[in-house]
């Protein structure tokens, strides 16, 4: 089973991916790297859970497009 993240993460990467749309994605490495232009001191655990959830965000809204894509028959 999966760990269920603290709301202050998903808060701090909502935003982040809210105001920066176009700069991260679906890599964790790419997204990792990117973070450091953003995020100046940081734990690394919490830096890792940042990285990681908005991976998986973007993951999940891109599935989400797919579905409504399809939804509509546009795909």
């Amino acid at each position: 089973m999966g760990s269920i993240r603290p709301s202050n993460i998903k808060r701090i990467a909502e935003e982040l991916i809210e105001k920066n749309k176009d700069v991260f994605n679906e890599d964790f490495k790419h997204n990792k790297e990117v973070l450091k232009n953003f995020v100046e001191n940081s734990v690394t655990k919490t830096f890792n859970e940042l990285a990681g959830y908005i991976t998986r965000y973007n993951l999940k809204l891109k599935s989400k497009q797919k579905n409504e894509m399809e939804q509509l028959g546009l795909a």
